[in-house]
């Protein structure tokens, strides 16, 4: 057998069913909290605005603007290349509870509750920047979805840029996970305390599971590439 060196084996274990799912994802408490707290409602605005300007999306149609941002320690363009390779059965997403169904080129994407055909909402690809825009001077990169179905989202986005060391981010780049809720009509489910907080709750950890366990692949991916056995 071959003897791999400690900094060489895969960070992660993946999960193997529901149980395991719970585990991982819901009831464990992630190594980083990734979501990002407004300071203010003018703090909450300049990020709205930021992505307006880059995404090009109104986010203030929307009942709730939801960001999480998380350093790795890669290029941007490769962990875009990781986002691109995705298939689905990944081993930092929930596969037992919400399983992904990818359309060619990740134009459409469908998920689905325990693997089964109930849906919880749709993806259909608004734009996908896989090179950075001529003006840019971030190496930004995104996905940008609009979303339909039971699970209350109107628009998301992955987007990926080089860190901002103005700004305290130390490693090579930043992810962000953008999320604007629409509750189809039913914009009162938002003002029953409960049931926003227990949502909120479990879209947060969630979250910030899969965004630090993609951060962990990653990483470890990265590093094999630049020191290989």
């Amino acid at each position: 057998m071959l003897n791999i060196p400690t900094s060489k084996k895969l960070p992660l274990k993946r999960s193997t069913s529901v149980l395991s799912d719970i585990w991982y994802y819901f009831i464990r408490n992630p190594e980083y909290n990734t979501l990002v707290k407004y300071k203010s409602r003018d703090d909450r605005e300049r990020y709205s605005l930021a992505i307006i300007q880059r995404i090009g999306i109104d986010v203030h149609q929307f009942r709730l603007l939801n960001i999480h941002q998380i350093g790795i320690e890669a290029p941007g363009g490769y962990i875009f290349d990781e986002l691109m390779r995705w298939r689905g059965d990944a081993i930092c997403w929930p596969n037992h509870i919400a399983r992904v169904h990818l359309g060619a080129g990740k134009e459409n994407i469908t998920i689905t509750l325990f693997g089964k055909r109930i849906k919880l909402f749709s993806m259909k690809a608004i734009k996908i920047q896989s090179i950075p825009a001529v003006t840019d001077t971030d190496n930004a990169r995104y996905f940008l979805y609009n979303c339909t179905g039971g699970y209350p989202i109107g628009i998301f986005s992955l987007y990926v840029r080089s860190s901002i060391p103005e700004r305290g981010e130390e490693e090579m780049s930043q992810l962000f996970f953008l999320t604007s809720f629409n509750f189809y009509g039913k914009q009162f489910w938002s003002r029953i305390m409960p049931l926003r907080k227990v949502w909120e709750f479990v879209h947060n950890r969630v979250t910030s599971h899969v965004a630090c366990r993609f951060k962990q692949l990653v990483e470890w991916r990265f590093e094999n590439l630049k020191h290989p056995i």
